[in-house]
Order: C-alpha cells, then structure tokens, then sequence
C-alpha cells in the first residue's frame, strides 16, 4: 500500500515513538484515498483466502483471515478516532461517505460463499482438528460472524441484507453527528452576577473558560457537556435557568430541522427487525443476545423489571423528600426533573453533613490518575511512565508507557481527558493497535497494544487544577479498568484480544475497577486538597463511603428506564411512532415525572450510534458480576490481595474472548452471581424471591 507514491504512508506505516503513529504527518485530506487503497488491498487479500487450491486449514484459512486487512485497521482506528475525538465537517463528510462503503465492503466478505465454504468445512470438523480452546474460540467467532452476515442466505436475500445494513450505517453516522450538532450548537451565555448565584468557583471558571471558547471573554457559558450541565443542575440557584438548561439538554436529537433523529430512529428500527427476520430470528434483541451471558430478552427483562420496582420504590421516597424541603422553602411548585440534582444535594448536605462543592477540591484530575495507575500497579504489577513532548493527535492528549515489573514495555496508553467541541460527549476506551501474537507482514511478531481513553472533563482555567466531581472519578476509573482490559490482554488471535468479549461481559473489567477509587487507603492517598495539599479529612471520608448509596432510586431509575425502552424497542419489531411508544413504556412503568430516562431515545447513542443495541441493559448484568467479584477481595479482608488479584488477572483481563465469559467468571470466583451484591452495592433492598437467582 506505502508503495504508492499519491498514498501518505504515516497512515499506515507507524513510525513514531514506541511506535506510535506520526499524527501530526496525518492530515485530514490523506483519509480518503487511504481508505480506497486499504479497502482494495483488503479486498485482494479475502480473494487470495478464498481461491487458495490447497485444502482449507486452520492456518491458511482462519489464521490468514485473522491477519488479513492490516492496512485497513489502521487507517480505521486513526480515522474513527479523529470523528469521535477531534473531528470537524471534513471528517464527517468523509465519514458519512466512508460509513456505508464500510459496511458494503464487510457485507461483501461475509456473503463469499467460497471463503464461506472453507470456513464452514472447518467448522463441521472442528473436534477432529485438534484445536486449542482459543483456537476453538476463534473459529467459532468467525463461523458465527459469516453466519450473521448472511452467508447461508440464497443470494436475493443476501443482497437485501447488504442493502440494508449499508443504509443502518449511514443512519448510525448521521444520528450521531446531529447529537454532536445539538450539543455545539447551544450555550446559555451568562453575566457575572444574580445568574450565578449558588454556583462554586471550579464551575465559573469552567463556565468562564467555555465562554472564551465560544468568543465571549468576561462572561460565563453553561454548556450540554455533563461536566458542566450537571453541576449547573446541581448548584445554581436561578430555577427559571435550571430549567431552560435542562431542557436543551434532553431536546438533544428531538429539534425540528436538520438534526431531528426522530425520523432516523423509525427508520433504523424498521431496518433492524428485518435484518432479524431475514435472519431467522423472531426479533432484533434476541438476535444480539445470542452468544451472549443473557442469552435471552426473558432473561434480561427478569433482571431489569426486579430492580425496576426497587428502584422506583426508592425514587418515590426520595421525591418525597425534595418535596418536603420545597414546601419548608415557603414554595409550591411540583418536584421536576431540574428541581432534583439541586434539592437533593441540600439534602445530601443536611443527611450526610458535606456537599460536592466540599468534595470536589480534593478530586483534583491529576491525582485522580496518578490513582488510577496505582492500583493498576498495587493489584497487576504495572507502572506508568509519562512521555512529555510526544504530539498525540491533540495537544491535551497525554502518553504514556505502560512496563511490567522488570521494566519491560508492554503497552501504550493515551489520556484524552477534556471537553471540546471538536469531540462526542461521553467517555469511551478505544484502540489504535490490539494485542495479538501472529506474524505479520513486515515481519514482526505480534502486536502491542495502543490503548486510549477519552473523557470530557471541564477544562479549568489557566494555571488552576481540574477538579472532578465523585461520578467524573469513577467514569475514569471506569473508562482506565477498560483500558486494562485492553492492555493485559494476553491472547494470540486478534479477534479475541482484549475487550473483544460478549457485550454483557466487557463492562466487567471496567465496572470493577471502579470500586478501588473508594478504597480509604486510595482516598486518604490521592484525595488532596488542591490548595494546601492535606488529604482529605477522616470525617469526610467518612460522610463520603456513607452516602455512596445516597440518591440510588433516582440513579437506578434513570438507567434501568432507558435498558427497558432499549429492549421494547428491539422486541416489538418496526414502530411508525418510536416516540409514543417512549411515551408509552414510561408511563406503564409509572416513571415519576421528576424523572426522566438517562437517555431519551434521540440522543440515545448507544444504541442508536454505538454497539449497544439491545445491549444497554450490559451495564446492570456486569454490575450484578462485579459486585460479587469485589465481594472476593472484600471477603479475604483486603482490597489488594495478591493471590485473588492474580486470579483476576489471569481469568478476567488478559483472557479476552478466549473462553466463554461464564467459564471465566466460574474460574476467577468459582460460582456465578446472584444479584444480591449489586443490589446491596446499591441500598436496595433484597427480598428472599432474589436469593440464589443466577444473574
């Protein structure tokens, strides 16, 4: 591919520090013709798979596949990185057009009934091949992966699927890039004065740096980045502004014009139920929960509903609660959904005796991470060691060396921590380079992984520290425990390297991590006040890992309402009104109005922009795992036992897809988990029908 000289081969051909990409050779007008080359190349490289005259083996079939596209991979990962993270209009262009030749391409590999054949000769003779189980794991994956790609389907109908699953892509891309638009495109522009009464200083000079971003020095924006809208919920005493804020924030994706995703969200589940159909499934969600831990929408609607009534059972007591301090206000407006996150810090302030406002002075981001490695270092064994002045493809971007205990490298992590307008809200982990340990053309053997995490923390003001709220702590918990998971992985096959697991056991690494973020000795370690440097009082500490439960109701209602909507939407097959049906779920489950769900179907991304379709529900089925697992530290009375960190290690995260998830669990804790943990985890109440319940 670097062999033509049109092509820039800092794409492809990674040069840079520990063999980083060159990112500052990359330019945004090099992508696409990168992208016909590789896709060509690739394309070339399937043909040679399929017409090979010798027998199909595992090694010229499976292991070929496996190494096959090696240019693409790289041309993607730079690229869907710089949409998701840095991205401006010729990026997206690119990307909508880049988005459905993706699809049709990997369409066509699927629907290759000769390479098909090959793999399906392989598959009908499996047992007699002598295949180790990652072996196993990895014929499985690909046989199973051509299946749902059509490829026993006759050939009309295969042709249906790549039409429609061309056309699910670019919706996907547009849903995404309209939610994007939403978030740019609105700021509430405040003077300094009554319109920041109750507000604290970390979020004035977030307001105020967000402000000199949007042109407008000397005053303040609330934007619909949560590290500014929520605490802008949280604090502000101007309801008429709480209220006109919120709004804009759930409007996301619901605004007439150009960036209405009501339209793409029919469209999308119309296509979906097809595609199930065609597939020989009664519907989209238990297409995805095949080969999965769930297996079944029964299953997960089980987990969902049993919480669900907890859950709203402690929303209501809660609500009433706020009610009670809005009446002792001399007030008589109902509990809405911008009243909560206000009232009930009063009220966390009054039961647990602190605010956030008093927390977040000792969660400075800097010391946050320096967390975060420590326990990678306390529990794994590694260190991590900054590399000042490599460019990322940012200037806020971080790097950072990733070495084993004889100060062997073993991976590259890079830090994205700040909001900008250029990037998706959210926080993910995602990969530049997994790892594996097959030959490759140039050579070498194996791949180190290139592992990156991207938040959207307020970015403070010159010279000040950033400061994180407790949820802003554990989402870079979360976001690095999945960065591990990618990191310790220790496979031979890239298919099944890292985080390339079942969808409902790829939130478990993360998910545990984040517990050791409220371990006291990590806290009275790394909670530092950023002024003068003393961690944070045993008082607060101790007010801190009392409320951890504080507010569950509304935290559990607003998850598990989105999961259930999620899974409706993906059992009942095509529905002209997505909305009224929204609608619909909500008041059958009697959400109360002072809530909403954490993500109301426009500007749902996971589902409807991500992989989570018919998957949200992941979140709470890894919660239920991880809690049990955190259980087996607890119960050796040590948050860092070597032997049960041991076992972690080599059972959960350096597995990846190896072996069964369930098999995995079962060798980390010897059982699998009833719910009753994650439900304790959550102060909610455990009733004998629960009791012994396999998650």
């Amino acid at each position: 591919m670097t062999s033509n000289p049109a092509l820039n081969p800092a794409i492809t051909d990674w040069n840079g520090p520990d063999g980083l990409p060159r990112f500052e050779a990359v330019s945004d007008s090099d992508f696409a013709a990168s992208f016909e080359a590789a896709l060509a190349e690739h394309e070339t490289e399937i043909d040679a798979i399929a017409n090979n005259p010798q027998p199909a083996t595992f090694e010229n079939t499976i292991v070929t596949l496996e190494t096959a596209g090696e240019a693409l991979s790289r041309v993607s990962s730079l690229f869907w990185n710089r949409a998701g993270a840095h991205t401006n209009d010729a990026i997206q262009a690119l990307e909508r057009d880049i988005s459905p030749k993706m699809s049709r391409h990997y369409s066509k590999i699927g629907m290759n009934a000769v390479l098909f054949q090959r793999i399906d000769q392989l598959w009908e003779k499996r047992e007699a091949l002598g295949l180790s189980l990652e072996q196993l794991r990895v014929l499985e994956r690909h046989w199973k992966g051509f299946v749902k790609s059509g490829a026993k389907l006759p050939k009309p109908e295969q042709e249906t699927l790549a039409g429609i699953n061309e056309n699910l892509a670019g919706l996907s891309t547009q849903f995404g890039q309209n939610v994007l638009a939403d978030e740019k495109g609105w700021s509430l522009i405040l003077a300094d004065g009554p319109e920041l009464n109750g507000l604290p200083d970390f979020l004035k000079d977030a307001m105020a740096s967000a402000a000199r971003e949007r042109g407008e020095d000397g005053k303040f924006a609330v934007t619909l980045s949560r590290s500014i809208i929520e605490p802008f919920l949280t604090f502000s005493e101007r309801r008429d502004l709480r209220e006109q804020a919120f709004k804009a924030w759930v409007a996301r994706g619901e605004n007439p014009g150009e960036t209405d995703n009501r339209g793409i969200i029919r469209e999308t589940l119309a296509l979906r139920s097809e595609v199930a159909k065609l597939l020989g499934y009664g519907n989209f969600a238990e297409m995805k929960l095949d080969n999965t831990m769930a297996k079944t929408p029964a299953a997960v609607n089980e987990l969902l509903r049993t919480v669900w009534t907890k859950a709203l059972k402690r929303a209501r007591e809660e609500e009433a609660d706020i009610a009670s301090m809005i009446a002792d206000d001399g007030k008589n407006h109902d509990v809405m959904p911008w009243d909560w996150r206000f009232y009930s810090e009063r009220i966390r302030a009054q039961k647990f005796n602190f605010s956030e406002a008093e927390l977040k002075p000792y969660l400075q981001l800097e010391k946050i991470i320096e967390a975060c490695f420590d326990v990678a270092n306390r529990l794994f064994g590694i260190r991590a060691v900054e590399k000042k002045g490599i460019t990322a493809y940012h200037p806020d971007v971080r790097v950072f060396e990733i070495r084993d205990g004889d100060d062997k490298l073993v991976a590259l992590f890079l830090g994205d921590y700040f909001a900008r307008s250029s990037k998706r809200s959210g926080a993910w982990m995602s990969a530049f380079q997994s790892q594996h340990k097959l030959p490759l053309k140039n050579g070498k053997t194996g791949e180190m992984p290139i592992i990156y995490n991207v938040c959207n923390f307020a970015k403070p003001a010159e010279g000040k520290p950033a400061l994180l709220s407790l949820d802003d702590a554990r989402t870079l918990f979360h976001e690095f425990g999945h960065a591990l998971h990618g990191m310790l992985s220790n496979v031979t096959y890239p298919s099944v390297s890292g985080t390339a697991v079942s969808r409902d056991f790829v939130e478990l690494p993360s998910q545990l991590y984040e517990h050791w973020l409220t371990v006291p000795a990590i806290l009275k370690q790394y909670a530092v006040h950023f002024q003068t440097g003393e961690p944070m009082p045993q008082a607060l500490l101790d007010k801190v890992l009392a409320a951890r439960t504080f507010n569950a109701g509304f935290n559990t209602v607003e998850f598990t309402s989105s999961a259930i909507v999620d899974m409706e939407f993906h059992t009942r097959g095509p529905i002209d009104d997505p909305m009224a049906v929204q609608a619909e779920i909500l008041s059958e489950l009697d959400i109360p109005k002072s809530l909403v769900m954490r993500h109301a179907s426009p500007h749902f991304q996971h589902i409807f922009a991500g992989g989570y379709s018919a998957g949200y529900y992941s979140y709470m089925w890894s919660e239920v795992l991880d809690a049990d697992a955190f259980a087996a530290f607890e119960e050796t009375g040590d948050a860092f036992d070597t032997a049960m960190a041991g076992k972690l290690k080599d059972h959960i995260y350096s597995v990846g897809g190896s072996i069964d998830p369930e098999d995995a669990y079962k060798a980390f804790r010897g059982k699998l988990p009833s719910p009753d943990a994650m439900l304790a985890k959550k102060g909610l109440a455990v009733t004998e029908e629960l009791s012994g319940s396999d998650a």
